[in-house]
């Protein structure tokens, strides 16, 4: 069992304190703000892309948890080099996220508290699904970058978030994963809700004025969403699915 972990995934530091073990985190980045009151007294190690991994090594981390989107290989395979375990994850459906918080429990000898919180996570996703299956899915468009306007296609976590919750994205089609796209594009598209998360892009209720030349985006629900529900895998799932159906349908 490992006793000194570092986590370089803001998601991954909160699952790790879910599954009891937060007292072997000895390090986390400077964007891990999950459990306020856990993160408060840890180390930082430096950004996702930018960790200092001498101090990673300084710490004695005998387990370093990554994710492959987030984190640069060749960082992990600095700290492998060292002969510091990396452990990498890449979930990209919400049923992998779950298996994830199992998997996790597993790696850091929680394997009865990660085995409980995937069982409930499991049991909420197949309610979610089952309660949602006669509903007509909502267009919704979801950028996650402004200036220009990025946002995610079918083979994303956020999307099968999306899909899960009802959701239609309406750039489920494009040919890369974070495409660029105009607003002239996604008014062609007609979505029916406009989510707007604050995370990666804070946006706030003043950008809603980009989309005021364009009739079919004016007409649009406008829904400001944490974006932590959308993206962060593990326990955070099961506020997802109790908060986003509603926020996807809702006048």
């Amino acid at each position: 069992m490992p006793r000194r972990i570092v986590s370089l995934v803001p998601s991954i530091t909160e699952i790790l304190f879910a599954l009891g073990v937060g007292d072997a985190v000895a390090g986390c980045t400077i964007f891990c703000t999950q459990p306020p009151e856990g993160v408060a007294t840890k180390v930082r190690v430096g950004g996702e892309k930018n960790p200092k991994l001498e101090l990673i090594r300084e710490l004695g981390a005998d387990l370093v948890i990554a994710n492959v989107e987030e984190n640069l290989r060749e960082h992990v395979e600095t700290l492998r080099g060292w002969g510091i375990a990396v452990h990498v994850v890449y979930p990209r459906t919400v049923t992998a996220g779950i298996a994830l918080v199992r998997e996790l429990g597993e790696v850091v000898g929680a394997d009865a508290r990660g085995a409980a919180l995937a069982d409930a996570l499991a049991a909420r996703h197949a309610a979610t699904r089952a309660r949602l299956e006669d509903r007509a899915p909502v267009r919704v468009f979801c950028p996650i970058w402004r200036k220009p306007y990025m946002t995610l296609n079918g083979d994303t976590y956020v999307h099968d978030m999306l899909a899960t919750c009802g959701g239609l994205n309406v750039f489920e089609d494009a040919a890369t994963r974070y495409p660029q796209v105009t607003l002239e594009e996604v008014a062609a598209r007609a979505p029916e809700v406009l989510l707007l998360p604050d995370e990666p892009y804070r946006f706030r209720p003043a950008h809603t004025e980009d989309f005021a030349p364009f009739p079919a985006l004016t007409r649009a629900r406008v829904r400001f969403v944490d974006g932590k529900l959308l993206s962060w895998y593990g326990p955070r799932i099961g506020e997802a699915l109790e908060i986003l159906p509603g926020l996807l349908a809702g006048p």
